[in-house]
């Protein structure tokens, strides 16, 4: 099955699907929910904790695309 990461408005990344997290060490991250912080002020990261609404953080929703270097 395949994985999806929805950008939620203004909010975190939901992922659905089975996944597995690993820290910068390579150790597994025991998954707390599936919605992942993008903000930056979560208590629980890397795990949303619901900060965004709090701190009225506005996020991006499309890909920034990479503009040609000439």
């Amino acid at each position: 099955m395949a994985i999806t990461i929805k950008i939620k408005d203004n909010g975190p990344y939901l992922v659905e699907g089975e996944f597995r997290l690993v820290d910068a060490a390579g150790v597994e991250v025991p998954i707390r929910k599936p919605a992942l912080c993008r903000c930056g002020g979560s208590t629980m990261k890397p795990f949303c904790d619901g900060t965004h609404s709090k701190i009225g953080f506005r996020g991006a929703n499309e890909a920034v695309q990479e503009s040609d270097p000439k």
